[in-house]
């Protein structure tokens, strides 16, 4: 019988997103990315950033893995996707493919992410800071729209409540707007237990918060986001 959670041996995963998946994702139009200061925490290898900012979006990245230089994230960024097709071959059955089709399609759009961000990543590391949550170095509302993927509640396993209340105290002090997380679920495919507990500790500091459906579905039923208004 086939394992039910999947695993990330390492602390947290290196793998990234096409601008294209974030639109579903996080339920985004163009023309609500293009002219805003937008914050990605974390980024990981995604092309969002690079991408985004084509459309007239200035973007930010954040994540604790950035700093080295380029060719050694490529070689970090190769061996995640091929670990990650890897396991997904053998627990295929726990995910839903109309997304991708099979595996080896969605680690084609991981290796497409990781070309694009590694591209960006060279040409332009003013938009890509080293650091990591629940600490950032960015003044009070310096962005309009942060967007959260694949950390909080995902990895409930190893971050605590503490740290989930502290990183969105702290992703909402930056953000004069929105902030929007996804998914909701953990490693085992169900709903975190943290999202309630997080939730109540946000509308009890005053945030108007609410769970809202987005048209992208990878973990079985995993189709809400996290929406707080900053």
């Amino acid at each position: 019988m086939t394992d039910q959670k999947f695993e990330v041996d390492e602390e947290f995963a290196f793998l990234g997103r096409t601008f294209a998946e974030y639109r579903r994702m996080f339920d985004l139009s163009v023309d609500s990315v293009g002219g805003r200061r937008v914050l990605d925490c974390p980024g990981g290898p995604g092309s969002f950033t690079a991408v985004a900012t084509e459309i007239g979006a200035s973007v930010t990245a954040v994540d604790p893995v950035y700093g080295p230089p380029a060719d050694e994230l490529e070689s970090l960024c190769r061996r995640s996707v091929d670990e990650n097709v890897a396991q997904l071959r053998e627990k295929a059955d726990l995910f839903v493919w109309d997304e991708y089709g099979d595996p080896e399609t969605r680690g084609r759009y991981q290796r497409a992410a990781a070309e694009r961000f590694l591209a960006d990543y060279a040409a332009n590391p003013d938009r890509y800071v080293a650091a990591g949550l629940p600490d950032l170095p960015f003044a009070d509302d310096a962005f309009d729209l942060t967007l959260s993927g694949n950390l909080c509640f995902l990895y409930d396993d190893r971050l605590d409540e503490r740290f989930h209340v502290d990183a969105m105290r702290e992703l909402l002090r930056v953000t004069a707007g929105e902030v929007r997380v996804f998914p909701l679920a953990s490693l085992d495919r169900t709903r975190s237990a943290l999202v309630d507990p997080v939730v109540d500790r946000l509308r009890a500091d005053g945030y108007v918060v609410e769970c809202r459906e987005v048209p992208y579905e990878f973990q079985p039923g995993a189709t809400e986001m996290l929406v707080v208004d900053a």
